[in-house]
This record gives structure tokens, sequence and C-alpha cells, in this order.
């Protein structure tokens, strides 16, 4: 073996200066991938063809003379130089320049792949069913070590503990993907495992999210009786599958929280009707407590005497006047009787007898008005207050 051998740093810098030595300016044309802005306002990225990928960058001070947005899947011409990175022992292009040359070739793919299939009808708004108000299981088809089925289980425990998580395991990335994520689908919905459906995956670059685009995949998603949440990358990420399923969620934490939303919000009304009902509650006895206080026995039984005792003196001064007119007027109505008796007895023919009067009849028993009604010799009888006198006409007088 060679004794003079070089360090790890000193052969990685004669790697550098031999690189940007030689390719001090380069034009490359290649599909944008796995495009990454940074917080410090960098963006990363990669360059790729069919055959081959180079890492990419290009710094804030370039980007803001940019007219358009870099996304995955963009056919770009880049110009910049070859730069190594000795940490890491990678090489990539610091871009000047940048424009944009056209649709990616995947990009391409994907848009005759919606058409064809929107042609069908699987992205149809009627085809679309909705979520369970509130679902007792919930199934994952999803990576089970990733990220995201974290995040979903954490967000369920948090705001439906009750729901029951069913994961179906699926790789989420990859050539052998698609077939797997379709077929968890179906025997979810053979065996009629769940009843609402998460299909997704964490955030990736657009080669990672292609599974989900795959036309076995969005067949399953469609067909699916179960009703199905696309979970596809993040809030800017999209996929096929997210126009065939029920209802797309930007994360796979989003669907979490769109499948629990109505536990969420009914706890939170029963929560606060029961807050509403205990502050109503409590209110109305404090006033109860205050209306009763001053009303204590011997304060309730002044209260009572002094309502009831102007009833009473009213009641007793009513019963003396009605008292009295009954007796004014018995006493009215018995001095009419005494009078009518009075005038009755004066003209009967009894008290005239008593005071000396008689009556006088012929023989045959009619009563003499007159001397002219008689005659000397006539048969009279004279009947005084007792007895009867019989008389014969003597002598008659007549005149007034």
């Amino acid at each position: 073996m060679n004794d003079k051998h070089l360090t790890v740093s000193e052969l990685t810098e004669q790697i550098r200066a031999s690189l940007e030595g030689s390719f001090s300016s380069v034009y490359v044309e290649g599909e944008i991938s796995n495009c990454k802005p940074a917080n410090s306002g960098h963006l990363y990225f990669s360059l790729k063809d069919s055959g081959a990928k180079i890492d990419a960058v290009m710094f804030r001070n370039r980007l803001r003379y940019l007219t358009f947005e870099p996304k995955d899947g963009m056919l770009l011409r880049v110009r910049g130089n070859l730069s190594v990175y000795p940490p890491r022992g990678t090489y990539s292009i610091i871009c000047e320049e940048m424009e944009a040359a056209g649709t990616g070739e995947i990009l391409a793919m994907l848009e005759k792949r919606k058409q064809k299939l929107a042609a069908e009808g699987l992205f149809d708004s009627d085809r679309k069913k909705p979520l369970p108000r509130f679902p007792s299981v919930v199934g994952v088809v999803s990576s089970p070590t990733g990220a995201a089925i974290r995040d979903i289980l954490n967000i369920l425990a948090r705001r439906a503990a009750k729901i029951k998580v069913i994961i179906l395991p699926a790789l989420v990335q990859g050539d052998e993907a698609p077939a797997v994520i379709a077929a968890r689908i179906r025997q979810a919905n053979f065996w009629k495992l769940a009843d609402v459906l998460i299909v997704g995956r964490g955030g990736g670059s657009l080669e990672d999210l292609l599974p989900f685009s795959d036309e076995q995949v969005v067949r399953a998603v469609a067909e699916s009786d179960i009703p199905v949440v696309s979970a596809v990358g993040h809030e800017i990420d999209w996929a096929l599958s997210d126009f065939a399923a029920d209802l797309r969620a930007p994360t796979p934490s989003a669907a979490a929280e769109l499948v629990s939303e109505n536990y969420a919000s009914l706890t939170d009304t029963i929560r606060t009707a029961a807050q509403d009902f205990y502050s109503i509650f409590c209110a109305r006895l404090e006033r109860a407590r205050l209306l009763l206080k001053p009303f204590d026995p011997q304060d309730m039984e002044y209260r009572f005497r002094s309502i009831l005792q102007p009833r009473l003196i009213r009641f007793d001064d009513a019963k003396e006047s009605l008292v009295q007119a009954l007796s004014s007027k018995c006493e009215n109505l018995r001095n009419r009787i005494n009078l009518a008796s009075a005038v009755i007895e004066a003209g009967s023919p009894l008290a005239a007898m008593e005071r000396g009067f008689s009556v006088v009849t012929d023989a045959e028993g009619k009563i003499v008005r007159s001397a002219a009604d008689v005659k000397r010799g006539d048969l009279l009888n004279i009947k005084p207050l007792n007895g009867t006198i019989h008389a014969v006409v003597d002598k008659i007088e007549k005149g007034e």
C-alpha cells in the first residue's frame, strides 16, 4: 500500500477544486422535485430526468428576481455552478438563474390520468358520501410506523377517546405501494371494518406521493362503500385520490380532526350547556334565598295578619250593615202590616156592630138599606152584635 495517503478532508478539497474549477458555469434542464423552501428564505430542491438526479439550491438574494413560484413537477432550465459541501461529501448546483421550460413528465402524466378518470365520472360530486356524524370505528390506511399515524392517534385520543381505531398497514412509497393501498381499502370494505376510512401519509416529494395517484388506488377509493377521507402530504401537496375521495383533508392531522369534529363539538356543547345550567340554577337559587330571607315564621304570621285583618274588619262591617238593613226592612214591613190590619178592622161589619150598629133584613133575608124598601106590616129581622130581633113595621118615616 502506498505510504502517501490523503485525509478525507484533503480528498474532498481536491474534488471540490476540480469540480468547481471545471464547471464554473453550467446550464441544466430537468424536472424539479422535493422542492422545500427553508426558513432562511433559500430554496432547496432536486433536478432530475429519467436517468439521474442532482441536488440544487437557489439563495434568497436570487429568488427575489423570479417571476414564478417553483413547484414539484415543473420542468426548469437553470444556470449556475457546481459546488461541493465537504461536511456531507455531496455536490449540488448553486443556481443563479432559473426559468420555466414547461410541464414535467410526472405532471403531464398525472394530468392525462386525471382527465381520463374524470371522464369516467370517478370525481363527480354526486358520488360523494357524507361522513358519519359519530363514527365508532375509524380505519387508517397508512404506514404503521410513520408520523402520520402517530398524529392521527394522538388527535383522536384527545378529541374522541371513545372512537376505536383500526390500522390497516400499507406501504406508502415505492412501486409496490399502490397495490397494497388498494388492497387495504377493498379489505376494509369487504369485512366492513370501519365507519370511515382515512387514506394517506405524511409529506414528501412529488415522486413520494405518486402511489396515491395510481389508477388502482384512485379506483379503490371511488368504489369504496365506506366514506373515505384522503389525507396525502402537507397542505400544498395533492394526489388524484383527493379528487376521488368523499372528503379531502390538507394533512393527516386535519383528517383526524374532521372525523372527530362532531364528537368535539358535541362535547363542547354539552360542557357549555352544563355551565349555563349551573350558572342559571345558582342565580335562581340565590334569588329564591333573598326572597325567602325575610319570611321567618314570626314575620310571616305578622304579614299574614296584616293582610287578613283589614279583610276581616270589612267582613264584620258588611255583616253589621246587612243585619241593620234587614232589621229596618222587617220593621217597615211590620208597620205596614199593622196599618193594613187597622184599616181592615175599621172596615169590618163586626167593628161597626161593636159600636152599636145592626144589620136589618126583610123576611126574605135581603138587607134593608132604605125606608122605601119596606112598608107597614112587613116582618123585619134585626141582627145586632149578639142575637136576632124580630120586628113588625108599624110606622115609616121617609127622609134623608
